[in-house]
């Protein structure tokens, strides 16, 4: 039974480091942020590994990799070391009118621009003394960057997430046409003269292919992509400058497109939708700080007036 076990036997002090170990998948890191030497920390994992009868962490070229048996552990032991801290911060329980505190969103900066001035006016009135960073990263970084702790929040169009994950679903966003308010394409638009327009396409990796290209070959067309950029923002001002054409984020172009001198075009074919989300680990949630902004989060952001998926 549950109750009979000998937990005298376990030290939490040795969850804080699987926590670590599993987060850097590295010895000599985990110490370095542990505190510890390299010897400790292996002399933790033995210790880990007599505790629960497996091997939890092998070696591998590049520092270590968690077993299946480490991998199932990762949420339970997220869990009862989040519980943990937030019965030893009871005594200084989340005030947003007092507290200093400085949150993490990792966001696209199509969706930065627009949510956050919403989201620090509420915090200006509810928690004048909490701070904001955003970072701009790739979806394929977020989930990492969620667990390590890098970031509180991440906002993005996820279509699946993993278990240990709660997502507050936000909003729908579709993609429409941007161009120069004098383009040719605005004349008449057509899907001949979209395909053989000069494209302009959001990628931080530089890659010269996005979701519009898989639907456009699916009706048997194609488009040429003449420029990559980084960011939703310099696609903007790129777009007004130039004949390139950006299919971009309707809510994005609704609220500034104007002030590029911007005209939008309904697009020839349905590029689809996507939701966006707010995503933080469900460990997290016991962090009344982290509850406060999931919901402040969502109560501007659930009227359509954002965007979030990289450029198509």
């Amino acid at each position: 039974m549950l109750n009979e076990i000998d937990l005298s036997r376990i030290d939490l002090n040795l969850l804080v480091l699987f926590e670590m170990v599993l987060e850097e998948r590295h010895v000599g890191r985990a110490a370095k942020r542990l505190h510890l030497s390299a010897s400790a920390v292996s002399h933790g994992i033995r210790r880990l590994r007599e505790t629960f009868n497996d091997p939890l962490f092998l070696k591998h070229p590049k520092g270590i990799v968690p077993t299946a048996r480490a991998l199932a552990m990762a949420e339970p032991v997220a869990q009862v070391l989040a519980q943990v801290r937030q019965v030893v911060a009871g005594a200084d329980r989340f005030d947003p009118m007092r507290s200093k505190r400085r949150f993490t969103i990792g966001a696209p900066d199509a969706l930065a621009v627009l949510a956050l001035p919403m989201v620090l006016a509420a915090i200006s009135k509810s928690a004048p003394g909490v701070s904001v960073s955003v970072r701009d990263i790739l979806p394929t970084d977020t989930i990492a960057a969620l667990d390590a702790r890098e970031i509180d929040v991440a906002l993005y169009p996820f279509a699946e997430i993993p278990a240990r994950f709660e997502a507050r679903f936000l909003y729908e966003e579709d993609f429409i046409i941007a161009a120069r308010s004098d383009h040719v394409l605005g004349k008449r638009p057509s899907l001949e003269k979209y395909c053989n327009a000069r494209h302009l396409l959001v990628s931080r990796a530089g890659d010269p292919h996005g979701f519009v290209d898989n639907v456009l070959k699916q009706h048997g067309r194609s488009r040429t992509i003449v420029l990559t950029v980084p960011s939703f923002m310099f696609a903007l001002a790129t777009i007004a400058a130039t004949d390139l054409i950006g299919t971009l984020p309707r809510s994005l172009l609704r609220i500034h497109a104007a002030r590029f001198g911007i005209a939008t075009i309904e697009p020839p074919l349905a590029f689809g939708h996507s939701r966006i989300s707010a995503i933080a680990p469900k460990a997290a949630g016991i962090d009344g700080g982290i509850a406060w902004l999931m919901d402040l989060l969502e109560q501007p952001l659930s009227q359509p007036a954002a965007a979030g998926k990289p450029g198509g």
